[in-house]
């Protein structure tokens, strides 16, 4: 019996309006590199992944000055308006080339900061799941529950109950397809693949990762991310 495979899947076609730039989060630049080029040459260099979909918006006009749209390891497909529309469409796209039970990692664009030992981890940690799971990270800011339109707060929750959903999140390709497929249909709200698989009734495994797997937001993020980027290649020639 065959080893599954990897494949990755990068839901790219956001416009990043909180960002309040003149071009997709995805295409700023941290010292002339595209956020887009870091984030997949960074996962793909770390591990041995059978192919790559990028989901991007239908008028996307920068992927062609990407790197990566040269890399024979990539492919594109249009993404949709929402993450769960684009990662679908990812997922088709595969659909002639990825087996039931080969694994789909799905990575945020503006996650340029995954450590290799976060990936080999998971990687490690979920190989005989039969369902999957996420990189995640233990809330350690006190958490204040506070009503809908109100400016006062009505309770403080548990943070040791509470993780902070991360990327990669790692799940077998039909499983995730149907999961996704079927959240769609319901019409309930699809914030990550993981919530996906808990709507379908599965149980997501959480694989503690580095906080400081940072996902670019707002423009403050874009120099953290640089910082955090030149933490790790520091450290890497030492």
């Amino acid at each position: 019996m065959n080893s599954p495979r990897l494949w990755l899947v990068i839901p790219a076609a956001g416009v990043g309006r909180r960002m309040a730039a003149d071009c997709p989060k995805q295409y700023l630049r941290i010292r002339n590199r595209y956020v887009l080029d870091i984030t997949l040459s960074r996962v793909l260099d770390f591990a041995p992944f059978a192919g790559c979909v990028v989901a991007l918006n239908p008028e996307d006009g920068y992927w062609s000055e990407t790197d990566a749209s040269k890399d024979p390891r990539v492919q594109t497909c249009a993404g949709g308006q929402e993450r769960a529309d684009s990662v679908l469409a990812a997922l088709q796209a595969l659909d002639a080339r990825a087996a039931d039970d080969d694994w789909v990692l799905v990575h945020d664009v503006a996650r340029p900061c995954l450590m290799a030992e976060d990936l080999a981890r998971l990687l490690e940690r979920l190989a005989g799941d039969e369902v999957g799971g996420l990189l995640a990270a233990p809330v350690s800011d006190t958490i204040k529950r506070v009503p809908k339109g109100r400016d006062q707060v009505a309770a403080t929750e548990d943070r040791s109950l509470l993780w902070r959903a991360l990327t990669p999140q790692m799940f077998r390709y039909r499983t995730l397809c149907v999961a996704l497929t079927r959240g769609l249909q319901s019409g309930q709200p699809i914030t990550d693949e993981a919530s996906a698989i808990e709507l379908a009734g599965l149980v997501p495994r959480v694989v503690e990762g580095r906080p400081d797997n940072l996902k670019i937001t707002v423009p403050a993020d874009l120099a953290l991310a640089e910082f955090i980027l030149g933490q790790s290649t520091a450290r890497d020639q030492q």
